[in-house]
């Protein structure tokens, strides 16, 4: 049997995160609001601030949608393969180290550290069965091994 995080401690992190989102925005929102004093010139310096607003828009709708529409079930998931959601035990050179294979977002839910399936790793790793001699490139030139120890 493998471990994933449940639905509810799922829906429970990114609730979190979403709620953390939307109060980093709202002081965003406070610095780069104008305060009606000076000219035009001074009330558009604040660049940064609005960058920041711009990313944490998208941060906060990507969230909203990942919350309304749940992680469907992998359609015909073998056991010991690796599906997004599953908690897994990788060693990548130093001694087996566990993830959670699943979003940003839900990075320290349930106390593990993530790989995003869009990562180097991550493409590798999703499906990959226990036991799997894994090799990725973090970068161009570099190629890295990694060994799938568990799933769960």
């Amino acid at each position: 049997m493998t471990a994933t995080l449940s639905a509810d401690a799922r829906y429970d992190v990114l609730s979190t995160r979403l709620a953390a989102l939307y109060h980093e925005r709202e002081q965003v929102l406070l610095e780069i609001a104008p305060t009606g004093v000076g000219d035009e010139a001074d009330r558009a310096t604040n660049v940064d601030g609005h960058i920041r607003l711009a990313m944490l828009e998208q941060r906060i709708v990507a969230l909203e949608s990942e919350l309304a529409e749940p992680r469907p079930a992998p359609a015909g998931k073998k056991e010991n393969v690796v599906a997004i959601g599953d908690v897994v035990t990788v060693d990548l050179g130093d001694g087996p180290e566990t993830y959670l294979l699943g979003s940003v977002d839900e990075a320290g839910a349930g106390g593990f550290d993530v790989i995003t399936p869009s990562s180097p790793l991550g493409q590798v790793l999703e499906g990959a069965p226990v036991g799997a001699s894994l090799t990725y490139s973090p970068r161009p030139g570099r190629t890295l091994t990694a060994t799938l120890v568990s799933i769960g």
